[in-house]
């Protein structure tokens, strides 16, 4: 995607071949800034501090953090370290355990003079299929918004445009390239329809607002910062078409784990006949998994992102303040569940499973288990 009119990845080696260059996420939107990582340590406090995040772009960066650790020391003692260190960094996107898995499955196979060259190898074919993947995505999401368009063309609608409302960042910055949720609205862009996106803020680290918002504008996609609450109100008055969010875990049955707050979204769409969509890349599925609200792990942040926030000041200074009064106690959940009765379809790099009706009290509507099954046939677990 584009960075001030220059293509870009979010994560790439430096010239040197070796070190892994990143975005750092941290100090967007008013500072465009790249690290580049040369240690285990580096990538494990780049996916734990957020400086990379995103469920897909976690798998990618852990896929080089180790890689870094086998230029270190290409051991089994270091194998089995880099493969936990960095999986204890964030509990809840399931990619992270994917792609470590996959690393692994190529690196114990080899001698130690080998596993370097083939892990850069490895993590640049799964940095090159996240791409693909989320590429595929926006290419069976857009005709989602291409029926809106035409819809509101064929009754001459006086809002000339189709609005979507977002939550979080699913966009390129949360992957390899491309995104998931806003994969979709960059085809359409791309094509000429006039897209119009609701960016949430995204409390309590104001990704909407920092992240979604910085890299619609740089892409020149019309968009609009809101609070979080503001979603419900703008449903009820007919201002969004559609929502379309992304995932970090979804259960076999088709639940969703996002970023706090798309439950209550989810909720707000369904009571107002608002197509719900989760956008995800299939290594995001979790098919040992039934219930999300029950068995997926919720990560549980630091106070101090919701007792504080960061800006920029009159002075251009990037400051971080305390928001909250001093001996009140916070409490940050990172994720909720949104349960598959309130989603319309999940859209994925192999088509849409959607509902068969709209009517989640119907006897005949199946839900999403079965279309998704159907999507990912031989993906699913043997002994299910």
């Amino acid at each position: 995607m584009n960075v001030q009119g220059k293509a870009l990845r979010t994560i790439f080696l430096a010239d040197d071949d070796w070190r892994v260059t990143i975005i750092d996420q941290t100090v967007l939107p008013h500072q465009f800034q790249l690290l580049h990582l040369s240690s285990l340590s580096d990538m494990a406090t780049a996916i734990s501090d957020m400086q990379v995040r995103g469920a897909p772009l976690i798998g990618a960066a852990a896929s080089y953090g180790m890689a870094l650790a086998m230029r270190e020391d290409a051991s089994d003692t270091m194998l089995v370290n880099a493969y936990n260190t960095l999986l204890a960094t964030r509990p809840t996107a399931v990619n992270l355990h994917w792609a470590l898995n996959e690393m692994k499955a190529v690196l114990v196979t080899l001698s130690e003079d080998q596993r370097e060259q083939a892990a850069y190898q490895k993590a640049a074919e799964l940095c090159d299929e996240d791409v693909a993947i989320c590429s595929a995505i926006g290419d069976h999401g857009l005709p989602l918004i291409e029926s809106l368009w035409q819809a509101k063309e064929k009754k001459a609608s006086s809002e000339q445009r189709v609005n979507i409302l977002t939550h979080c960042n699913a966009g390129w910055l949360a992957t390899v390239d491309w995104g998931t949720a806003l994969s979709p609205i960059y085809k359409a862009h791309n094509a000429g329809i006039p897209v119009h996106v609701w960016v949430d803020e995204t409390r309590p680290r104001n990704q909407g607002f920092n992240l979604t918002a910085w890299e619609l504008g740089q892409h020149g996609v019309p968009h609009t910062i809101v609070v979080d609450n503001v979603g419900g109100h703008l449903m009820q008055h007919g201002q969004v078409d559609m929502c379309i969010v992304g995932t970090d875990r979804t259960t076999r049955t088709g639940d969703v784990c996002n970023k706090i707050g798309t439950y209550l979204k989810a909720l707000a769409a369904f009571d107002n006949h608002i197509p719900f969509y989760v956008a995800l890349p299939s290594p995001t599925i979790d098919w040992s998994i039934r219930d999300g609200v029950a068995d997926i792990p919720i990560e549980e942040r630091s106070s101090r992102e919701v007792t504080h926030i960061v800006g920029r000041t009159q002075q251009g200074n990037i400051q971080e303040i305390q928001i909250a009064p001093d001996n009140s106690a916070a409490i940050n959940y990172g994720f909720d569940v949104t349960p598959a009765r309130l989603i319309t379809g999940l859209i994925t790099e192999r088509g849409v499973a959607s509902r068969t009706v709209n009517n989640v009290n119907s006897k005949d509507d199946a839900g999403l288990e079965a279309p998704l099954a159907q999507l990912f046939s031989d993906k699913l677990p043997k002994n299910r």
